[in-house]
């Protein structure tokens, strides 16, 4: 197999069968930056009303630079990975500030970028720049370990290695673009990760690992660790209309968005007793724990929690603080939309909401059951 042969077809099955997606056909390296952010272990489908919406908002990188943290953060909440969107941010102002709000051009400048890496990198070169430079995501990983039959685990140093070179070797000089957009489009479309649809691949009669029989058990992947199980609680502290949210320390999962506090239960402990030592801890005030709101349940990308929420009221005298804690705020219910939050604690709000209308309509608030809910987990692309 030569690379012109195999390129040479996967590129004229990209040319009829291309996905069709908003940031397809734009020479905004803006727009494809942003693109490529939140396409990182996240689905296309999930992605394309995000994007939608994000330009819409910051139509161009001197708009984002100039938004604030928190617009920034409410408008990605639900995507997950919020660390891409702080990093969305601060590479903004630094293009903005330090480079004349000029997208830089070159590979070395651009992995200088916050959050930006290797692959980012390259996929913005090829495919904004025109540059010849190869590009390997999930979907491209998964494809040339199949096509090439690579028997290293494609996450270990040796796979990634040896994945990174055939990247490198087959490239169509002047349509690297086209290129590797095809081999994303192939994986995600054909070479899907359980029962590839070989029968339709373009490049089938060149597929190593096909002609072994062992499609299905590439790429090799490593044995995965046991997923660590957290019990977590969670306090609505009420004064009047109003409720109590605290801002999750910047640097950190889910950082810089807002929650209601509480913590992972200790060995020893029973749920009243972690809330209450939680709370103490984060804002050095004291609680009466009451009615359980709901319990929740939520898969992240290396562990899972079961977060149980409860009413709670300030002792007499408590002053909360933030202690271990960026911020904390007193917010009405109509007001909690505008905080941006993860999807346990945008759940919890909605419940809050739900009971205060329940109560307006007469019926007492112990009448509401107690709700459960199961989230996906995170999905990579």
């Amino acid at each position: 197999m030569t690379s012109t042969e195999f390129t040479a077809r996967l590129i004229a099955w990209y040319a009829q069968h291309a996905r069709s997606l908003p940031w397809r056909g734009l020479n905004d390296p803006y727009a494809i930056w942003v693109s490529e952010i939140m396409l990182q272990q996240t689905r296309v489908e999930a992605v394309i009303p995000y994007f939608t919406r994000w330009m819409e908002r910051f139509p161009t990188i001197q708009v984002l630079a100039r938004s604030s943290e928190q617009e920034v953060l409410r408008m990605w909440e639900g995507l997950g990975y919020y660390s891409r969107a702080r990093n969305l941010h601060r590479a903004a102002r630094q293009v903005v500030d330090q480079m004349g709000g000029e997208f830089p051009r070159n590979l070395t400048d651009l992995i200088r970028l916050p959050g930006v890496g290797r692959y980012t990198a390259s996929a913005i070169a090829s495919i904004a720049f025109g540059m010849d430079t190869p590009a390997l995501d999930g979907n491209i990983r998964r494809v040339l370990a199949r096509l090439f039959n690579v028997t290293a685990p494609a996450r270990s140093p040796q796979g990634e290695r040896r994945l990174w070179e055939l990247a490198a070797a087959n490239l169509p000089p002047g349509k690297v673009g086209e290129y590797n957009q095809a081999l994303m489009d192939l994986g995600a479309t054909i070479c899907t990760p359980q029962k590839p649809a070989c029968d339709r691949c373009p490049i089938r009669q060149f597929c190593q690992a096909r002609q072994l029989g062992v499609q299905e058990e590439r790429p090799v992947k490593l044995q995965k660790p046991v997923t660590p199980h957290y019990i977590v609680t969670a306090a609505v502290i009420r004064s009047g209309e109003h409720v109590l949210l605290a801002q999750r320390p910047k640097n950190g999962l889910l950082g810089g968005l807002w929650e209601f506090p509480g913590g992972k239960l200790q060995t020893g402990e029973n749920l009243i007793e972690c809330l209450q030592r939680e709370i103490r801890e984060e804002l050095g005030a004291e609680i009466c724990v009451h009615q359980e709101i709901g319990v929740y349940r939520h898969a992240y990308t290396h562990f899972r929690v079961t977060l149980h929420a409860y009413h709670c009221s300030l002792k007499d005298g408590a002053l909360p603080r933030p202690l271990q804690v960026e911020d904390l705020c007193w917010a009405s219910l109509a007001a909690l939309k505008d905080y941006p939050m993860g999807k346990i604690d945008r759940l919890i709000a909605r419940d809050l909401i739900h009971q205060a209308k329940t109560q307006e309509t007469g019926s007492p608030i112990h009448s509401v059951p107690a709700s459960i809910h199961h989230l996906p987990a995170e999905q990579p692309c």
